[in-house]
């Protein structure tokens, strides 16, 4: 028997505003525990919270750029339920009328498929705080500090049918977010985090399963992991003659399990009433207008960009453009020293194997435009060769904003070898040092030549030109025919 995956997502989303979303304290990430909490975000009695504009602002720019329609009319509910990390036993969102319904996300697999993903809703909503259990004992402690930190939280239609989609949809909100520069969309921080509802039914049915959600799974393999371990979890109980529970499930990334926390709950369940300390909010037609003015160009419109002003691949283009700070990088790079080309191949060739090989980030690039560009002009130039330049661009990406490529490049003399008398008589030593392969070369094996280069260019110390090489290279050894 064939089944089929049905999942829905529900994104939570930190916003990267400097203060919480009903008070003036610090959102800032860290820090000791409860240390940035203060009577309101921790729900003190005689509080009143008052809503940060800039939420608003970020909220509706984000609800546009995921193509959904803005709700002119909206106000905030308070969800009732007990649990630790919420000190006031309620938190302070949006059910009956959220901020932005209707949107969808076009997207495109890592196997080229391309599929839409429609949103029913995303509303805003405070954080709660976090519970730290002891490594010593049986103890949990709360910390408040994350209490108010303003959310999006993007809820999917039930569209999504394997883990890719998943992957897919998933790199394209945190892409478009950073775009929009709202949220820095770091999973590891639990900046945004994914809760995946999950059931299956036999393939051909209309009818949907009983689903379970999966909580907060911070980072894209474990949700792989999840979604492929809690889907054969479910057609294994249902092949069995067994029923699935509806509940709320806790992804345990050492066991690569799920386990039950808790019944799933449903609207009722949290008693919600409207929020009695905020009046409703009114979104303007000039306010929209002005949100869509300010809209940056998004990764799938440079991509389409790259492709046409720069010549490069797709591929290329959506490597470079998946992060915002790659891109700018890459921009502005381009800008200075003109050459578009010569950048890619760096970004490419050098970036984006030292990030790889460092576990560097995007955003944590220390590399500046400017020493990139003059880098760029220095290889043009032919001050020095790419096999150099491969040594140097090393030494630049990780050093700090005093290291000087011009400085380092005559300090430890690495420009080019122009000399062609110095390259002719460094080729003949080589042929004469090396009879045998001068024999193979005359019995017709022509692809000798490239041990020669190999050795002119270390006599040389990797400075040489290589085609200038080559050629002599070439030149000498046909002499001898």
């Amino acid at each position: 028997m064939e089944w089929e995956i049905v999942m829905g997502l529900e994104v939570h989303v930190e916003l990267a505003t400097k203060t919480k979303i009903f008070c003036s304290c610090t959102t800032e990430f860290g820090g000791k525990p409860n240390t940035h909490c203060c009577p309101i975000c921790t729900g003190m009695p005689g509080t009143l919270p008052v809503l940060n504009k800039k939420v608003l602002e970020y909220a509706v720019r984000a609800g546009l750029a995921l193509n959904c329609d803005i709700t002119r009319y909206n106000k905030f509910d308070r969800k009732n339920y007990f649990y630790p990390d919420l000190p006031k036993a309620y938190q302070i969102s949006q059910l009956y009328l959220p901020f932005a319904r209707n949107g969808h996300v076009d997207l495109e697999t890592e196997s080229g498929r391309n599929v839409t993903v429609r949103i029913h809703e995303i509303h805003m909503e405070e954080d709660a705080g976090k519970l730290v259990h002891s490594l010593f004992g049986d103890k949990t402690y709360p910390d408040y500090n994350r209490c108010g930190v303003p959310l999006i939280e993007i809820v999917s239609e039930p569209d999504f049918r394997e883990s890719e989609e998943v992957i897919a949809y998933l790199n394209k909100l945190k892409t478009t977010l950073e775009y929009l520069g709202i949220s820095d969309c770091k999973m590891e921080e639990g900046s945004m985090r994914a809760d995946v509802n999950l059931s299956v039914r036999k393939k051909g049915s209309t009818e949907f399963g009983t689903r379970t959600e999966m909580k907060n799974i911070n980072s894209l393999k474990s949700i792989e992991r999840a979604i492929a371990f809690e889907s054969k979890r479910q057609i294994e109980i249902l092949e069995n003659g067994g029923e699935i529970i509806q509940e709320t499930r806790r992804w345990d990334e050492n066991k690569e399990k799920t386990f039950s926390m808790r019944s799933k709950e449903n609207a009722n369940d949290y008693r919600y009433f409207p929020e009695p300390d905020i009046p409703p909010i009114s979104i303007t037609e000039d306010e929209i207008n002005y949100y869509n003015s300010i809209r940056p160009e998004f990764a799938e419109e440079k991509v389409v960009r790259y492709m046409s002003e720069y010549g490069m691949t797709k591929k290329d283009a959506q490597i470079i453009v998946s992060s915002k700070y790659l891109a700018k990088l890459f921009e502005e790079t381009v800008e200075k020293c003109g050459d578009p080309s010569e950048v890619r191949y760096w970004m490419m060739m050098q970036v984006l194997y030292f990030m790889n090989e460092r576990n560097v980030q995007p955003e944590n690039i220390t590399l500046s435009s400017d020493k990139f560009a003059q880098f760029v002009k220095i290889v043009k130039d032919g001050r020095i060769n790419k096999q150099i330049g491969k040594k140097v661009f090393e030494v630049m990406f990780f050093g700090d904003e005093s290291f000087d490529v011009e400085k380092y490049i005559k300090e430890n003399n690495l420009e080019q070898v122009e000399d062609t008398t110095l390259i002719a008589q460094t080729v003949e030593q080589v042929i004469n040092d090396n009879p045998k392969a001068v024999a193979q070369y005359k019995s017709g094996q022509k692809k000798i030549a490239g041990f020669f280069i190999g050795q002119v260019m270390k006599k040389l110390g990797g400075k040489a030109n290589p085609g200038t090489v080559g050629k002599a290279v070439n030149e000498a050894l046909e002499k001898l025919l």
